[in-house]
């Protein structure tokens, strides 16, 4: 579990108004479906400790079978799965807490994935741990640290992560990185001379400590989990970045804090959804895009492979993703794989959203 720090009441918290609650106690457990695990990853090597975080997706279009899914162990550094759960290979880059990629057009017109990844190596200031993805080889290439905040900015560790599409010429993508403080500094991956370089545009913030975010590349939308109170939303394409909330903690919208790791499902059909880790209660809810109207609560649970508890990060991914995941994946971090070390559990989406009925 986390431990929060405090900040002063800023503007969010004005705006959140009717948001602000008194915290669901964790014994409380709110209606949820249950949904059995279609796999898992074998354990992280970090043992008797909280360590593996948050997850990330690539997907094969050609052979979906062979798609990868990646993981943090946030003592030790990123591992590489295939589908099968076995690894395809281990960077042992350290304190990597958060992590997402993208798929990206280089200068020579090239395609590649670029992982990216939230390194609290620094206590004393913010950096972003990058790495190329061979996806014929599952093997990552690491391409070392960026730090991109100026010097008057207040120093703190990097949390929280995530990227999204480029808002400018000649960017690769948007990188973000969650502060404690609940600060969300945004800045642009550009590349120049093979090498990756962050640069700080803006930032925003709420007013605790917030951790979990994804961005809707077909909005420019950014989510951000602000553990104790809800999640809020935040339009990327305004001149001034503003939070807006979305949800709140309690019955209402399903969550029991912590909320932690939030993920984001579009389909080809512009069908989407907001996935929530209800960790209060080791539970998903899920929200219906645009307008975030609460659609419903899943547990992991049943089957062979046991469920989950304590989930920090999550990650979906819709599409083929071969014959176990047609429809698409659902990964979350266990917090209690016992009586081996954490790992992550997968989901077909198709049964996520049979089980809720999700139109």
């Amino acid at each position: 579990m986390i431990v929060k720090q405090g900040s002063g009441a800023l503007l969010p918290a004005l705006l959140l108004g009717a948001c602000a609650t008194t915290s669901e106690e964790p014994s409380v457990r709110l209606p949820a479906v249950e949904v059995p695990a279609s796999g898992e990853t074998k354990p992280v090597g970090t043992v008797n400790d909280d360590a593996a975080d948050d997850p990330a997706i690539w997907r094969n279009r050609t052979d979906p079978a062979a798609s990868l899914v990646l993981g943090t162990d946030k003592k030790a550094g990123l591992y590489v799965y295939g589908l099968d759960g076995e690894v395809r290979d281990f960077a042992a880059a350290g304190r990597l807490n958060n992590v997402d990629l993208r798929e990206v057009t280089l200068d020579s017109g090239q395609t590649a994935v670029l992982v990216a990844a939230s390194d609290r190596g620094d206590e004393a200031e913010p950096r972003i741990a990058l790495f190329w993805l061979d996806t014929a080889t599952g093997k990552l290439r690491d391409l070392g640290t960026q730090t991109f905040l100026s010097e008057g900015h207040r120093a703190m560790e990097a949390y929280g992560f995530c990227m999204g599409a480029p808002l400018g010429e000649g960017e690769l993508a948007r990188a973000y990185v969650v502060m404690k403080d609940g600060t969300v500094a945004e800045s642009a991956l550009t590349e120049a001379d093979g090498a990756i370089r962050a640069a700080f545009t803006r930032e925003v913030k709420v007013a605790t400590q917030a951790e979990g975010c994804v961005i809707d590349d077909a909005t420019h939308t950014l989510y951000l989990a602000e553990e104790d109170v809800g999640i809020w939303q935040v339009a990327l394409g305004a001149a001034t970045l503003v939070p807006e909330a979305l949800a709140k903690v309690g019955a209402k919208d399903g969550l029991v804090d912590d909320v932690e790791g939030l993920a984001l499902a579009r389909g080809e059909d512009g069908k989407a959804w907001l996935l929530a880790s209800s960790q209060g209660d080791s539970a998903y809810a899920v929200f219906t895009l645009p307008g975030g109207a609460y659609a419903g609560r899943f547990r992991i649970n049943g089957g062979d492979l046991g469920g989950t508890s304590e989930t920090d990060g999550i990650e979906v991914a819709l599409g083929d993703f071969g014959p176990t995941y047609p429809g698409g994946v659902f990964m979350a971090q266990d917090g209690d794989n016992a009586p081996y070390a954490q790992n992550f559990k997968l989901v077909a989406w198709d049964a996520i959203r049979a089980a809720l009925k999700l139109d």
